[in-house]
């Protein structure tokens, strides 16, 4: 395994584990790397300083205190207070993803799920509102659904 630190266009730096140098330049030729702060696909190897240890820095490690974990950069959205920007860049993602294959039936999910379950309806992706009354009903006619957090999409 090799570790990069890695740099999006933002300036954001995070780190990635990859079997090979290889492994690396074909993830990023496919755009699957992203930015974990802001999900932008734009992204590359920082420069690192390798870790060389003379036998003086060994033992200097032996005697330093474990550091303080470093602070997670948190977004504040109205609504979206508090959520850690990598956890909001993941949401993000996901509601990218449900909105571009999923048909929103918006507060007819519950109906609509039931019709696909029934066969009455096409089997498709949907998405759309419910309320817990509609959650135990599709519940105990064996439908299975997931409640997402519905976060406010990325911009630009």
């Amino acid at each position: 395994m090799i570790h990069y630190q890695l740099r999006c266009v933002s300036d954001h730096e995070f780190e990635g584990w990859f079997r090979d140098s290889s492994a690396f330049e074909d993830q990023a030729a496919r755009g699957l790397l992203s930015c974990p702060y802001c999900g932008t696909a734009k992204v590359d190897r920082a420069l690192m300083a390798p870790a060389v240890r003379s036998s003086r820095q060994k033992t200097d490690e032996r005697q330093e205190q474990p550091a303080a974990p470093a602070e997670v950069p948190v977004t504040s959205v109205a609504g979206q207070a508090g959520i850690p920007d990598v956890l909001l860049s993941v949401l993000q993602k996901m509601r990218q993803e449900v909105e571009s294959k999923c048909e929103n039936v918006g507060d007819r999910f519950a109906e609509e799920a039931l019709r696909i379950h029934h066969g009455e309806a096409e089997e498709r992706g949907i998405y759309g509102s419910m309320t817990p009354e509609d959650h135990e009903r599709l519940e105990d006619e064996g439908v299975s659904v997931q409640r997402l957090p519905w976060v406010q999409p990325a911009e630009g």
